[in-house]
């Protein structure tokens, strides 16, 4: 029959794990993390939170195994402890838009209306090959340095008003960032089409793309 206080245990130490999934912010650091290795700083800059809780909420992810870290001084840099990780966070957030309605009234909340149309990860390659887009990652520049789509030009959001010399008036533009829920892809396509551009988004992000083996390069090749 099996001892039940050692089969207590065991799912004692499985939901270690969902513990540490349980927050918001916790989601919001992996979503980060997703991206590349980042200081404590860093990500707490980022995700709007004080340093002390930022870090407070990265060590409860390391103690359930969630991510790793490295000293380079007298600061910390966290990352994923695997794709693994990566790959639970995206079928979390699956799971949660299939069950939950309120997950994709959020979603539509935040992302804008659905007036960007999008193209799927075989399309673009296909369309890279024949030299028919211009593929443009508007996340932040030390995220592209990470890791990026090859080809792609580097143009943060912010930055792309003043940029827009920079890409050719006679292709499409795929604007790409994060994820699926990433809103920086959106509102590029928007600002480009009111300049009168032709723009979709990648339907995903730089997540699904990893996460799919496709090709990655990095800002040293």
């Amino acid at each position: 029959m099996g001892d039940p206080a050692r089969k207590a245990a065991l799912f004692d130490q499985l939901a270690r794990v969902g513990k540490a999934l349980g927050s918001g912010k916790r989601l919001e650091l992996l979503d980060l993390l997703a991206q590349g290795e980042r200081t404590v700083e860093a990500l707490a800059q980022t995700c709007g939170l004080g340093t002390t809780t930022a870090s407070a909420h990265l060590q409860t992810l390391k103690r359930a195994g969630l991510v790793a870290t490295r000293r380079d001084g007298v600061r910390i840099h966290y990352r994923l402890a695997g794709s693994d990780v990566a790959e639970i966070y995206v079928r979390l957030r699956e799971l949660a838009a299939a069950h939950l309605p309120d997950v994709t009234a959020a979603r539509d909340a935040y992302l804008g209306p659905a007036d960007v149309e999008a193209v799927t990860r075989e399309e673009l390659l296909r369309r890279v090959d024949a030299g028919a887009v211009t593929v443009v990652d508007v996340r932040p520049a030390e995220e592209y340095a990470t890791g990026h789509i090859p080809a792609a030009l580097s143009i943060p959001l912010a930055e792309l008003p003043d940029r827009l010399a920079e890409l050719p008036a006679d292709l499409e533009v795929v604007a790409y960032c994060r994820g699926a829920y990433c809103v920086f892809s959106h509102e590029a396509v928007r600002l480009l089409a009111a300049h009168g551009r032709r723009a979709r988004r990648l339907a995903e992000g730089m997540l699904e793309w990893r996460l799919a083996d496709l090709p990655v390069e990095t800002a040293t090749g």
